[in-house]
């Protein structure tokens, strides 16, 4: 009588599986197989994973359980069983890995319906299963992430309702109690309150995200920012956008849910974001605690990083004061600023043409000129699909013409309203917006009772790039405006 081993078992059974794959029907054919292959099966020993995809082993937590239960000194099994092995992994690489760490500790994976030839053909048998398991992952993936793409053309909702909205029968509906508070925030914030203000007085409401947490500023931004507000629906084709909200790969359609926000504020909520996000760097320092009105703004030629304030009257390279810089760049206050000031009078009266950033805000002013090219593309859309619909005998010939010959006149229409839109815009005079705005800078500067941080203020709007090298002393500049 051949020896008992003793035997665990893995379970996974994903959202696409069908029944066959149930973790019942699963357990129920490994014991059975346990029990006629001389295998001690424990119930302690079977680790299961369930609505998870095999592509990424770290992913599910009873199959990492079972790897580290494994390689323990106890040894508690020699064999894992597995209905197939596309239940192990469905990643070549993954199984490779984990099955190489197993051997090493003595453990065995069986596949119970895929049986393995003796003798040298069986690596390549179980490789070829395995080829065949990732191909199969992969080739859904793509279906179903083809899939979520039509529906999201469609206009079809696929994500749970963001705040202000509840879902009812698969569509958005407004929620009489969270609605008003998204038009709250889009009100207050134009009025000249901060990010941190709204989340601060909501949170002191007592009022929490779906999801039962406290508010932030990155939680105002994403409901300011997020276009569900205006009748629209946001999908990324590559996953969470995490913030990216200027990713290309973003798709942008009518939703079938009513809007809370008037479009007219959303574009100028828009314009004031984008108006933050120019002025204000990525982790700046608050205006209203800068010891200069140039610390933040000027730059050090070699390295690129600020130059900030240094006792007593100093601007000093940070990397420098840090170690991180060979160059120290440092300069008296009082030098720097007159020679800022005396480079913007300059460029003030210049002839010469200034090197300017145009800043248009991304869903600001263009943001109807926007919506018109995503209904355009929807229409398109629209037309391609007929056509495989009637390719496809799915439509008559009569049908088809029919509704072909309406979209083509609602293409029409709304390649006209794009066209005259697009010539209706005025194009705007840069250099005469940009004199303005210096010469609005320099008064603030000059003046005898702007504060520190009305000065940076005026300063940071303007400037685009400032860095200043001292082998050289020289300071350069480049300007932005906003249009």
């Amino acid at each position: 009588m051949a020896d008992i081993r003793i035997a665990a078992a893995y379970i996974r059974v994903s959202t696409d599986d069908q029944t066959e794959y149930s973790p019942a029907a699963q357990k129920r054919e490994l014991l059975a197989y346990a029990a006629t292959h001389n295998l001690l099966l424990d119930e302690r020993h079977i680790y299961a994973d369930e609505g998870i995809s095999g592509r990424r082993a770290e992913k599910r937590p009873a199959f990492m359980r079972m790897i580290a239960d494994a390689k323990s000194p106890d040894h508690p099994f020699d064999v894992i069983l597995v209905h197939k092995f596309d239940r192990f992994a469905r990643s070549r690489e993954d199984s490779i890995v984990y099955k190489s760490m197993l051997k090493r500790v003595g453990v065995e994976v069986v596949s119970i319906k895929e049986p393995l030839a003796e003798g040298n053909y069986s690596g390549v048998m179980e490789a070829i299963y395995e080829s065949f398991a990732e191909a199969y992952s992969i080739n859904l993936g793509q279906e179903v992430k083809k899939g979520m793409k039509e529906k999201a053309l469609r206009g079809e909702v696929q994500t749970a309702p963001p705040f202000g909205y509840r879902l009812d029968n698969h569509n958005f509906v407004p929620d009489e109690t969270e609605a008003p508070i998204v038009r709250e925030l889009f009100s207050r914030f134009l009025t000249g309150e901060s990010l941190f203000a709204l989340a601060k007085d909501l949170n002191t409401r007592g009022i929490t995200t779906h999801r039962g947490n406290r508010f932030e500023n990155r939680t105002i931004e994403y409901i300011l920012r997020n276009p569900v507000y205006i009748g629209k629906l946001r999908w990324n084709p590559t996953g969470r956008s995490r913030r990216n909200f200027d990713d290309p790969n973003i798709l942008t359609v009518d939703g079938k849910h009513n809007p809370i926000v008037d479009l007219d504020i959303y574009e100028q909520v828009q314009a004031r974001i984008a108006e933050q996000k120019a002025r204000w760097r990525y982790h700046a320092r608050p205006s209203y605690d800068r010891k200069h009105w140039l610390s933040g703004i000027v730059r050090c030629a070699a390295c690129g990083t600020t130059l900030i304030w240094s006792k007593p009257h100093y601007l000093k390279c940070n990397n420098y004061v840090r170690g991180r810089c060979r160059h120290s760049q440092h300069i008296a206050a009082e030098a720097i600023s007159e020679a800022f000031i005396k480079r913007l009078q300059g460029d003030l009266l210049s002839a010469q043409e200034l090197q300017c950033r145009l800043i248009r805000p991304k869903n600001g002013a263009e943001t109807k000129l926007q919506i018109m090219r995503r209904d355009l593309q929807r229409i398109e859309a629209k037309i391609t699909r007929l056509t495989d619909a009637y390719l496809n005998s799915a439509l008559h010939l009569e049908e088809y013409k029919n509704l072909k010959e309406a979209l083509d006149a609602e293409l029409t229409t709304a390649q006209n309203a794009l066209q005259a839109a697009e010539s209706a815009s005025p194009t705007p005079d840069t250099g005469k917006a940009l004199r303005s705005a210096i010469e609005t800078t320099l008064r603030t500067l000059v003046s005898s009772t702007a504060t520190t941080e009305e000065k940076y203020t005026a300063v940071s709007t303007i400037i685009d790039t400032c860095t200043f090298d001292k082998s050289t002393l020289t300071l350069t500049l480049s300007y932005r405006i906003s249009i």
